[in-house]
């Protein structure tokens, strides 16, 4: 356990990273430097800030991702390399090593993550028995987020649970025109692929087969959401800077060079 924590009554609470190496648009993405360090490592030593994280574990799927921790210093569990989503890999470390209460997953290709959105997460299901999972949204406030297939939106009911997720642009607004206009309407927002999980829960979830609205728009939330599991939404104005494409690696490069002394 990290030394920082202090003994409390609350549940074990235990960060995974799934970081697999094969990247189909940017392969070997997590090894890729930001300034002096790899994308991982920027990942692993913000979410090491959490206040409310008792450990981090980085689940990797390739000895190369394995050397990696090793150099910087973190722990990590050597997972099989076809699972097929990343909370699928973080069930595999939680089955076979985790005694933990809540898990939280955390994307590896998020190098500012900013720990207190991690906290963030966590809180519905420290507050609320009732709340199973829960992940993180905020508005979208760029028009050219809309059409952007790598920008997951979702829609939620007025208690704050998932309605829906989609790579397309939801809710569908007959009556307005404009980009602008879009924006304006308060009605979009971004998915942030953090997920906070109550240990039974995500061994629920990740013991069911791949749904077809998961395999059709290659969200692994939707398979919860078809098997009538309900995800509690956490709105922030964090917006994460996730890295896919070689154009995401160079605009968080200019983002870090830019923000460096402030990160």
């Amino acid at each position: 356990m990290n030394e920082k924590k202090t003994k409390t009554e609350r549940p074990i609470i235990v960060g995974i990273i799934p970081a697999r190496y094969a990247s189909q648009r940017l392969p070997g993405k997590l090894t890729l430097e930001i300034g002096e360090k790899s994308i991982l490592q920027h990942t692993y030593e913000n979410a090491c800030k959490s206040k409310l994280v008792d450990e981090i574990i980085i689940a990797v799927d390739d000895q190369k991702i394995a050397e990696l921790c090793e150099n910087f210093g973190a722990k990590y569990f050597l997972t099989p390399s076809d699972i097929n989503s990343g909370s699928d890999r973080v069930a595999y470390v939680v089955k076979n090593f985790i005694n933990a209460e809540i898990i939280v997953n955390i994307q590896g290709d998020e190098p500012f993550i900013n720990y207190k959105t991690i906290d963030l997460s966590i809180e519905p299901l420290l507050f609320d028995s009732k709340v199973e999972v829960s992940t993180i949204m905020t508005p979208i406030l760029d028009y050219k987020e809309l059409d952007n297939p790598s920008v997951v939106k979702v829609v939620f009911d007025y208690e704050n649970y998932a309605l829906y997720f989609s790579r397309s642009k939801i809710p569908y607004i007959r009556e307005l025109k404009t980009q602008r206009q879009l924006i304006n309407s308060g009605l979009y927002f971004k998915h942030i692929g953090l997920y906070a999980y109550r240990k039974n829960a995500l061994l629920k979830f990740t013991s069911f087969k791949q749904t077809d609205l998961e395999k059709a728009e290659k969200l692994e939330q939707l398979r919860m959401l078809e098997m009538g599991m309900k995800i509690k939404m956490v709105q922030t104005d964090y917006s994460s800077i996730s890295i896919d494409t070689p154009e995401d690696l160079k605009l968080a490069r200019k983002f870090y060079y830019k923000f460096k002394d402030s990160l």
